[in-house]
């Protein structure tokens, strides 16, 4: 162990005397609250997390929650046999989730907690592989959808997947029902509406892609089912649009992502992927765990995680109900509603999703208007100086010359927030008017996440290996 200080104070020992670690595996030990110390301060360099408005994850806390995190922190949900009661609460999380969306046997469906919802997403879309391939599908597999997040490209990269992503065109901002046949054929293994949009945070319309497949099956006989990925929608509509169909009320829905850690309310680190019905996940992707004398199934990508949020999650689920889920996400998209229409005033916006429960999620999102001497990057740079990070970027491809802005309201966001961040983007845009920039910022100075990614390989590129090696006959990984 490190000698005794002979001072108290903190930054005389030392661990302090010098910078951080950075590079090389430490040499010796430090006592603990000067590592502590070291990285605590460290953190200071981050964003304030309730002020990042660019983030769709829960960024407050109660206290409860904060205490059963504490409590289950050494437990491994993957041990089924040595946290029982951890794997039980999980189980009947998925029994209210199916019984929350509509399954027509919510005791009996199937149905897991994940690290997140783009594990469950890749879950879904497995499991619609697996059925295709059951039915005869032979070849490669596609999947439909439109501007999507970054993990359905990453599942089509990495499970050697199509994916046919519909794009924008006139003033549309979302997949369309009367897009959809035309992108699908024999080896469709799903269309995925976003119940919740990345970019606008509006609703894809399911109902009507359900009814367009309907078409497309009494046309052609395709018989293709729908994957919804509802990751900020899911814990929505059932509370504040409870009369919107999207869910397994249609027939055709199959299975559904979401995000426990976003609007679930859970702390960071958990998402849900639920069945119709137990037949439509595939055996083939069960494995069984010990669990108390007998075996229980699993079906993760991910094997060692947490437990602790799905702990947080059943305390979120028993201590709010459907009555106050009701209250508090109504409550997120009343200040939503506030915030738009405070946007609206400030003059030189034109509001692309207000906040309205039936349009879309608890969320804002605009686009500049007419002629002005500075851009929506430059504006989120002014409100960085505030400590505000409100995310600017392109609409997705055949629309990305388009920048829009979005705030995500997520609880713990309150209506004096709202009115903090209004009166501060109304100075930053004084300022800007005022002091016109001399060169617009770019989006890669003004920085911020966009939850989109670069692919090292392009799509096009793939596409183009995978080409060459059905011609030439040859097998290969998708980038060669």
């Amino acid at each position: 162990m490190p000698d005794t200080p002979e001072s108290d104070d903190i930054f005389t020992l030392p661990a302090l005397e010098c910078g951080a670690p950075k590079s090389g595996f430490p040499e010796t030990e430090i006592l603990p609250q000067a590592a502590y110390q070291i990285v605590h301060d460290e953190l200071l360099l981050d964003g304030v997390s309730r002020m990042n408005l660019a983030t769709f994850c829960t960024t407050w806390v109660e206290n409860h929650a904060r205490r059963l995190m504490d409590e289950s922190i050494d437990k491994n949900i993957v041990d089924k046999d040595e946290y029982p009661q951890t794997a039980e609460l999980e189980s009947r999380c998925v029994r209210m989730l199916a019984d929350l969306w509509n399954s027509p046997d919510p005791t009996a469906t199937r149905g897991t907690s994940t690290t997140g919802s783009s594990e469950a997403a890749m879950l879904g879309g497995l499991a619609a592989k697996f059925r295709w391939r059951k039915r005869g599908g032979r070849g490669l597999p596609n999947f439909v959808c439109g501007p999507v997040q970054v993990c359905w490209e990453k599942f089509a990269r990495y499970f050697d997947v199509e994916i046919r992503q519909i794009p924008l065109r006139g003033d549309r901002l979302t997949m369309h029902p009367d897009d959809i046949a035309a992108h699908c054929d024999e080896n469709t293994i799903m269309v995925v509406p976003t119940f919740g949009q990345t970019f606008t945070g509006l609703f894809e319309d399911v109902a009507g892609i359900s009814r367009a497949l309907d078409d497309l099956q009494a046309r052609t006989g395709l018989d293709i089912p729908i994957h919804v990925d509802a990751a900020s929608g899911g814990f929505l509509a059932p509370f504040t649009a409870p009369d919107l169909v999207w869910d397994f009320r249609l027939a055709r829905v199959k299975s559904i992502n979401a995000s426990g850690h976003k609007t679930g309310l859970a702390p960071l680190g958990v998402g849900w992927a639920i069945w119709r019905e137990a037949a439509d996940l595939p055996d083939e992707l069960i494995f069984n765990v010990d669990y108390l004398g007998g075996n229980m199934a699993t079906f993760n990508l991910n094997f060692s995680r947490p437990g602790g949020q799905v702990v947080t999650s059943y305390y979120e689920f028993i201590r709010l109900g459907r009555v106050g889920y009701t209250r508090t996400q109504s409550a997120t998209y009343s200040v939503a509603q506030r915030l738009a229409a405070g946007i609206e005033k400030l003059g030189p916006f034109e509001l692309v999703h207000d906040g309205e429960p039936l349009r879309g999620i608890a969320a804002v999102s605009w686009r500049l208007g007419g002629d002005q001497t500075y851009n929506l990057y430059d504006l989120s740079d002014r409100l960085r100086t505030r400590g505000w990070l409100v995310a600017a970027y392109p609409l997705p491809a055949d629309r990305q010359d388009e920048t829009i802005m979005r705030v995500l309201v997520r609880h713990g966001f309150s209506y004096d927030m709202a009115d903090l961040l209004l009166a501060d983007m109304g100075r930053a845009l004084a300022q800007l008017d005022k002091h016109p920039p001399s060169s617009s910022l770019s989006r890669e100075e003004s920085g911020g996440f966009t939850h989109s990614a670069t692919p090292r390989v392009s799509t096009p590129e793939i596409q183009r290996r995978r080409a060459e090696r059905m011609h030439t006959g040859k097998p290969g990984t998708q980038d060669g």
